[in-house]
């Protein structure tokens, strides 16, 4: 099996790389920046590097067309596109937010028109983007049949998700790939979510009743290889654990699972003077989000509920009486 990954330097991409190099899969991760001591060469072949025996790095420059980069796409099982501005990070100004949705649009629709291109069977397009798709909702059950929301967030997954599905009038597969929050113990989100319990000062984030729908980086890796490997599903669909959880439950179970109280909420005002548009939409918002079509079709999580993810990341045991 031969794998692209566009993007895939991040936390997913190299998760997934290294698990797919480890069962003895190909894998290429076309990068924005030119590989180094790849020369000054210039041409029709990309250049390269080899990483880690079966992972290679190749340039490319998603300007929304095709390019000398394509080459890596041919013969290719599947490409799974990752790339894409970081949400987080900085506040989101009218500059950053275009920034955002431009690198994804761009990205997608180079993909696209590399993959049109190419002769022979079509590879399966794993497009990922987020349950931000969704919008923020209350506590209203959401799958991969509920509608697009509204919001910033809403319309960059809604309009990625569209330049993706282009591709599909030229019969290229395609699965949409709507991720919830990350769980890993080494990147993402969770670091900066743990840290002010490890000072003792943890606590819910506005009122708590805002859902999070969460995976553990290893269900969002076995997910994306069970899309790849199996190559017949299409369409949206939901990576999360099937336990969302309010942010208040998430917090008393991360402060037991770490043995540290949980007494100091994070007041609303202070996370909106701090971050703007971006805290509604992603601290003080949420949604409840199922893997409708994960649980139908058979694929079985390592964790499925929120303790027992925690307990793997940080194998700390909860004092007596918590």
């Amino acid at each position: 099996m031969h794998v692209v990954i566009a993007g895939g330097s991040g936390l997913l991409g190299r998760a997934l790389a290294t698990s797919l190099a480890a069962s003895s899969c190909s894998v290429v991760v076309l990068s924005r920046q030119p590989p180094s001591g790849a020369g000054d060469r210039t041409g029709t072949e990309p250049e390269s590097r080899a990483v880690d025996g079966q992972v290679r790095v190749a340039g490319w420059t998603p300007d929304g067309r095709t390019g000398p980069w394509a080459a890596e796409l041919r013969a290719a099982t599947a490409i799974v596109n990752l790339a894409g501005t970081s949400i987080a990070g900085s506040r989101w100004t009218s500059a950053r937010k275009a920034r955002i949705l431009q690198s994804r649009m761009l990205a997608t629709r180079s993909l696209v028109e590399a993959i049109v291109s190419l002769d022979g069977r079509p590879p399966l397009l794993v497009n990922a983007s987020a349950i931000g798709y969704y919008g923020v909702s209350d506590d209203r059950l959401l799958d991969e049949r509920s509608p697009a929301g509204r919001g910033f967030l809403a319309e960059v997954c809604s309009r990625t998700e569209e330049e993706a599905r282009r591709a599909e009038r030229d019969h290229v597969p395609v699965a949409l790939l709507r991720t919830g929050v990350v769980l890993a113990a080494d990147g993402g989100a969770l670091p900066r979510l743990v840290l002010p319990f490890r000072l003792f000062v943890g606590g819910r984030i506005g009122s708590g009743r805002q859902y999070l729908s969460w995976i553990h980086l290893d269900d969002w890796v076995g997910m994306t290889r069970w899309v790849i490997e199996r190559g017949d599903i299409t369409g949206p669909v939901n990576l999360t654990a099937p336990d969302p959880v309010t942010n208040a439950t998430f917090s008393r179970t991360l402060g037991r699972v770490l043995g540290r109280p949980v007494w100091l909420p994070v007041p609303s005002l202070a996370l909106r003077l701090a971050f703007g548009e971006m805290a509604d939409e992603v601290l003080l918002g949420g949604q409840r989000v199922v893997p409708a079509r994960a649980s139908s079709l058979g694929y079985r999580f390592a964790f499925p509920d929120l303790e027992g993810a925690l307990q793997d990341l940080y194998g700390l045991a909860a004092p007596p009486g918590q």
